[in-house]
């Protein structure tokens, strides 16, 4: 792992290996330029760097929050979460040693980003911020009739290892108000991955939108370009629902599929109509509260 400050350097205050622009965080506002140009030098794959001692940890980990959504706290007071393994992040924590006090941790498509504090090799506790590689499985193609475990299929291309997120939503409250089921493969999708975005651009809403009942359709989730995917909710069965986008230019595009199969084919399939696969090769899911 490249090092640009040497984690053997025991004295306070910016470290040799550091830029001078570097050294100087702490003297000017840090901004996401500033961690534009800390990344940048870190690399695509694997790297860490100490930080100048005055530098406030929270400030980066408040910005880095800004870009990735809620981290996963991954050692807390030196003491490093038992579940924490190669698929949640291990690799951050490689550099420091088991000398890492804070760590907070984000995935962002093949590359795994971590922020807090660690003793360097004198004891001296300082900032640092951290890149690995991250491992997201390759989907795989799908026959035309194959039966499909959409949603874990969702997990595999989003590389999804943590526990499900909202797995108490009371469904019975929400269907009651709304006055209808709502589909298993939805209420899934909620419950795993709880409030959010995929690639941070597809919102996942934690409960239909109910603003578009007069056009016989519920949305279920948006994007940034204002486009809506919802239901056209015919029938007593919801799962047999099927997708309708309604397009910010106010055209009604409709899909025979369920909404767990919508996503994974506009991640993955780079000649959807929707498709975020010309945007982005790897996908992650972006968790806008942080996990407890």
């Amino acid at each position: 792992m490249r090092v640009l400050a040497s984690s053997a350097h025991p004295a306070r205050g910016p470290a040799p290996g550091l830029s001078v622009r570097c050294a100087s965080l702490s003297a000017v506002e840090l901004t996401q330029a500033t961690v534009n140009d800390l990344l940048a030098r870190l690399g695509p794959g694997d790297g860490h760097m100490y930080l100048p001692d005055d530098l406030d940890p929270q400030v980066l980990t408040d910005l880095l929050d800004g870009r990735y959504g809620a981290p996963r706290t991954l050692v807390l007071d030196g003491f490093t979460d038992p579940t924490v393994d190669e698929s949640g992040g291990a690799a951050l924590l490689a550099p420091f040693e088991g000398r890492a006090v804070k760590i907070r941790a984000w995935a962002y498509g093949d590359q795994w980003v971590g922020t807090g504090t660690a003793r360097d090799a004198g004891g001296v506790e300082r900032p640092v911020l951290v890149v690995a590689h991250r491992e997201v499985p390759e989907p795989l193609a799908v026959a035309p009739d194959e039966d499909v475990d959409w949603m874990e299929r969702l997990k595999g291309i989003t590389g999804w290892t943590q526990h499900a997120r909202r797995p108490d939503m009371d469904w019975t409250e929400v269907e009651s108000r709304l006055g209808t089921a709502l589909p298993s493969d939805y209420k899934c999708m909620v419950e795993t991955f709880g409030e959010g975005a995929f690639d941070g651009y597809l919102d996942l809403n934690q409960e239909p939108w109910p603003g578009l009942r007069e056009d016989g359709l519920l949305s279920w989730a948006g994007t940034e370009h204002e486009d809506l995917y919802c239901w056209r909710a015919d029938g007593d069965d919801p799962d047999r629902w099927p997708v309708v986008v309604l397009s910010f230019d106010g055209e009604y595009v409709p899909f025979d599929c369920r909404a767990a199969e919508f996503v994974c084919r506009i991640l993955i399939d780079p000649h959807h109509r929707f498709t975020m696969a010309r945007y982005f090769d790897t996908h992650w899911f972006m968790n806008y509260r942080e996990s407890d």
